[in-house]
């Protein structure tokens, strides 16, 4: 890589050579435009919050299914029917 020096005289130390590298580099960065980087997204925003809320209640569903059926004791199924939570409701408020 070839480096045209301004003098046209090559310098003699480190320094010099820094210091005429460094004026090159601003050179070409004030000559060159920014450019504005555009980001795209995969999943976009909103469907990320409606997959979040439908993971969420899958989960939920599936841990209450794990922890009744077969921590609990019962049958695995039974945790979707209403009259298990009533019962559920009941032991809590009393």
């Amino acid at each position: 890589m070839a480096v045209n020096y301004p003098n046209q005289e090559q310098p003699k130390t480190r320094e010099e050579v820094r210091k005429v590298k460094e004026i090159e580099k601003q050179k070409t960065v004030e000559t060159q435009p920014k450019k504005k980087r555009i980001r795209v997204r995969f999943i976009p925003i909103w469907l990320r919050l409606i997959l979040l809320v439908v993971f969420t209640f899958v989960f939920l569903m599936a841990g209450a299914a794990v922890g009744y059926g077969m921590l609990g004791g019962g049958k695995t199924t039974d945790v979707f029917k209403a009259s298990t939570w009533t019962h559920i409701h009941d032991l809590v408020d009393k």
